[in-house]
């Protein structure tokens, strides 16, 4: 079937259908997930949340945009609403008065690996991770990003800086291993 008959046939319940979209996008939305989590277990908890919601909310997606934008904002939004029911974004309240300092120049991304890289992300502190993504991945801004987790915007713009300025440590540390060898 191909991305039209899946859509229709969810909309009417067909099982079959529901089975080949989850097919067609579980790798790429658990892609999604794992950049929120750093554990499988609580990612693929996240990713069945997101299609659960998906196929009971199928019927809203209106085609005024491409489908898998749409169904990616749900899975964005499954993982927030998981780390503000586990309460893990309190954390970043209370970074409300730290000051931006600059980033430093842009570190040897290329030696870096894909799944190396996920890995760095994934093991950020979960405040600094979950607006990185948000930010940096998903396009959104800091006002929309303070909104979605109830912080200001300056908290928002202080966990990206923070964050990219521990990511560009962790990949100095990275490329001077690399060298080593």
């Amino acid at each position: 079937m191909n991305e039209r008959q899946l859509i229709d046939g969810c909309k009417k319940g067909n099982r079959l259908a529901q089975k080949e979209l989850y097919d067609k996008y579980s790798r790429k939305m658990m892609g999604v997930c794992m950049r929120y989590f750093n554990d499988k277990e609580t990612a693929r908890d996240v990713l069945q949340e997101g299609f659960v919601k998906l196929f009971l909310n199928i019927n809203s997606f209106l085609e005024e945009g491409p489908f898998e934008a749409w169904m990616r904002k749900i899975f964005v939004n499954s993982a927030l609403e998981h780390l503000r029911r586990v309460d893990i974004l309190k954390e970043a309240a209370s970074l409300d008065n730290v000051t931006e300092q600059s980033s430093a120049p842009s570190s040897p991304l290329d030696d870096l690996r894909e799944q190396e890289l996920l890995k760095m992300v994934q093991n950020l502190p979960t405040g600094f991770r979950t607006v990185f993504n948000l930010f940096a991945i998903e396009g959104y801004s800091h006002k929309e990003i303070a909104e979605m987790l109830g912080i200001t915007e300056s908290t928002s713009r202080s966990q990206y800086t923070r964050a990219r300025q521990l990511l560009q440590k962790r990949i100095k540390e990275e490329d001077l291993k690399i060298k080593k060898r």
